[in-house]
């Protein structure tokens, strides 16, 4: 599934925070823009034990 919101792809060297927009280019400065979704639960994780057991640990 793809997402429609999209980020600027310069925002770390242009912008002081993230600039999000629906079309391919930034608003503000013109640059490409790039899928603004996380990338993909890989149930081949090598760290997710790991990661959920901190989790755990923290909550208590």
């Amino acid at each position: 599934m793809k997402s429609d919101i999209r980020v600027c792809s310069a925002w770390r060297d242009v912008h002081e925070r993230p600039v999000y927009t629906l079309s391919s280019t930034c608003p503000e400065c013109g640059a490409e823009t790039e899928n603004s979704v996380p990338a993909p639960f890989d149930p081949e994780d090598a760290y997710g034990e790991y990661r959920r057991a901190l989790k755990r640990r923290v909550r208590e």
